[in-house]
């Protein structure tokens, strides 16, 4: 009877062992993701946000909009007040083109006195006093123009000014609408529809299921032989006897070791302190979810 007992506790023991080394692997960790918390860019009441947890979002999807009608009147305000200064501003060709015709009508009065002149028909007090008309509508002009000049600048800075203005209202018209950074799933929410957000307020949080890593740990005498680039292969378990692969790059080798997770099997138990080490895996599939377990061979 004794012999028995030994016996079937033997078979149970080595039954057990068999099970649990069943998958024999280097290495073992958790799959984790690349995790965005998305956040408000803008102040007010989030008008729409129509998503929830578990939702899978493409990249640059429209997801919500914070409410934006201060901030659209006070553009129209602007571009409203642009076309005021346009109609103020001068035309100056039209402003001095009298002051042009006198001029004109001045120099073609001195060319008869100096016709005159050499005629003997004319004084030359005449010629002088011409002279000095075109003198003084040339300053006339020369004032007039550098006037209206300096006006139109004038209303020019003012324009670029509120031009800058409606730049910055138009960037703060983009950030009011809520657009998905990554493509992913949707793991939590933050806030809901209708609720009043601030500047740097977190929505949602979304990751990126498609390009997982594995954080596996390993021994030091493991680490001669892995390197970054190295291609690797990753197993899940699919069943309780069925594993299945997929193709994974080492992206990263810990330089510092750490204690072992009380979750993580290393290859030699013994070992205290462990490296950890990523490697990118993509999750064709979707059968791979964050935080499953996986293995990985060198």
């Amino acid at each position: 009877m004794r012999q028995l007992i030994i016996f079937t506790l033997g078979t149970f023991m080595f039954l057990l062992s068999c099970n649990r080394n069943k998958f024999e692997h280097d290495a073992s960790g958790t799959f984790e993701a690349t995790e965005v918390i998305v956040s408000s860019e803008a102040n007010g009441k989030l008008e729409s946000f129509q998503l929830t947890e578990g939702d899978q979002l493409a990249k640059g999807q429209y997801v919500g909009y914070v409410d934006s009608i201060q901030l659209y009147l006070k553009k129209r305000q602007l571009l409203a007040t642009n076309k005021a200064i346009q109609v103020k501003k001068p035309d100056i060709s039209v402003q001095v083109s009298s002051i042009k015709e006198q001029i004109a009508k001045a120099e073609f009065e001195k060319r008869r006195i100096q016709r005159l002149l050499a005629d003997n028909a004319a004084t030359q007090k005449q010629l002088d006093d011409a002279n000095s008309q075109i003198e003084v509508l040339k300053k006339s002009l020369n004032a007039q123009v550098n006037s209206l000049s300096t006006s139109v600048n004038s209303l020019n800075e003012e324009s670029n000014t509120n031009t800058v203005q409606v730049s910055q209202i138009e960037d703060q018209l983009k950030k009011c609408k809520i657009i998905n950074p990554i493509q992913g799933t949707v793991l939590n929410k933050f806030v809901e529809e209708k609720e009043v957000v601030t500047q740097g307020k977190a929505l949602y949080k979304i990751a990126d299921t498609k390009n997982l890593f594995l954080r596996a740990y390993i021994v030091s005498e493991q680490l001669e032989k892995i390197k970054i680039g190295q291609k690797v292969k990753v197993f899940i378990n699919i069943s309780e006897d069925k594993q299945k692969s997929y193709p994974g790059t080492i992206t990263w080798i810990s330089d510092k070791a750490e204690f072992t997770p009380k979750t993580i099997q290393t290859q030699d138990e013994r070992q205290n302190l462990v490296y950890a080490v990523k490697i990118a895996v993509t999750n064709t599939d979707g059968l791979i979810k964050i935080g499953m377990y996986g293995d990985v061979d060198f």
